[in-house]
């Protein structure tokens, strides 16, 4: 179903996808892969490790599950899963097989593809390039210009980030507003890599500057439905986080500051004349996403970076979108990472995504 990968995509908050090129899939697969053994085989499940080479270069790993535990081929289309910043593909496999998303989908009869983006541990070549020299955009932007919707049967969407000036944590806005990403940009850091010196320095100027003791950073991602299952906490301390491009960090800041969903800015009009023959970088506008995509979205009352404010002001620009095509989904007790870890996802958040996906 090579032909067909893009029929469905999930995406998460964050997410810094490609540029909208057409992918190009190897047959070949890398035997061995760590992710596949450690993560998908040791629970029961086949595992397929591949490599795509982008339209522009970029050489990224995937991870597939072809079939569920029963070893059924599958029924329904192929689903593409899509991990957020700073993580990778075993987002989606961390907690147990009854309650990550890539396995119930996959017992369900989809056919799961699970993407990593380039610069992380699975997509760190370029056939002549460094993985990090570009920048990206988040699902939405492509959307709104038309790109991948051809290669799409629906888009879910969970904690949905496109707004960013309503942002919560203290942490998040204190290091757009102080051009901390910038400033280590200009230091020649290319390649942002937490639990570096350059991450841990980071954190410490946030701190100092919001005399916050940096609670707020583990509660903007986890919640009360959050949980890990511990006989992976090893595993996912060897994976995760992982690298990005400190141009994608600075991108998000400059979101965050302006409060618009523009390209990235370049920071003088020269520049920007160069990249997009114009002075400013050009806003995506929402309202293009075309209103006969499927979409179905979920945002939680306790995430501090998909804040309800910012998700609402998204979805009034949804608001011409045909109403059977697009399904809301509010839970007041969720924050960010509780869609991907949450013990209780499956019943409040899967099963009713599967739903939609089943209809779409």
């Amino acid at each position: 179903m090579a032909n067909t990968l893009l029929t469905l995509l999930l995406v998460i908050p964050l997410s810094l996808s490609a540029d909208g090129a057409r992918t190009k899939l190897h047959p070949n697969l890398v035997a061995g892969d760590g992710i596949c053994k450690s993560m998908v085989e040791s629970q029961g499940y086949v595992c397929e490790h591949h490599k795509v080479t982008t339209k522009d270069g970029y050489i990224l790993g995937m991870q597939r599950i072809p079939v569920g535990r029963s070893g059924k081929k599958p029924d329904k289309p192929p689903v593409l899963l899509q991990h957020g910043l700073l993580v990778d593909s075993i987002t989606w496999l961390l907690n147990s097989p009854d309650e990550s998303l890539a396995f119930i989908l996959a017992d369900n009869g989809f056919d799961v593809w699970i993407a990593n983006t380039r610069g992380t541990i699975s997509s760190l070549g370029h056939t002549s390039l460094s993985p990090n020299d570009a920048g990206t955009l988040i699902a939405f932007a492509a959307f709104s210009q038309k790109k991948l919707v051809n290669m799409l049967r629906s888009a879910a969407l969970l904690s949905p980030i496109a707004y960013l000036s309503q942002v919560s944590s203290p942490l998040a806005k204190a290091a757009a507003d102080a051009f901390i990403a910038e400033d280590l940009y200009w230091l020649g850091l290319n390649e942002f890599i937490p639990g570096g010196d350059a991450a841990a320095k980071l954190l410490k100027d946030i701190c100092d500057a919001t005399h916050s003791n940096c609670a707020d950073l583990m509660t903007a991602f986890t919640g009360k439905n959050c949980c890990f299952n511990s006989s992976k906490t090893d595993t996912f301390l060897e994976h995760e986080p992982q690298p990005t491009a400190t141009k994608n960090m600075i991108h998000i800041a400059q979101m965050v500051r302006q409060g618009t969903i523009a390209m990235y800015d370049y920071g003088s009009e020269d520049e920007n004349n160069q990249h997009y023959g114009q002075p400013t970088p050009p806003v995506y506008n929402m309202a293009s996403i075309p209103n006969d995509l499927p979409l179905f979205l979920s945002y939680g009352g306790q995430d501090l970076l998909s804040d309800v404010k910012d998700v609402k002001t998204l979805l009034a620009t949804l608001k011409g979108h045909h109403a059977d095509k697009l399904v809301v989904q509010y839970r007041e007790d969720y924050a960010h990472a509780d869609f991907v870890f949450g013990v209780n996802a499956k019943q409040v958040v899967y099963d009713p995504l599967m739903a939609f996906f089943k209809l779409h």
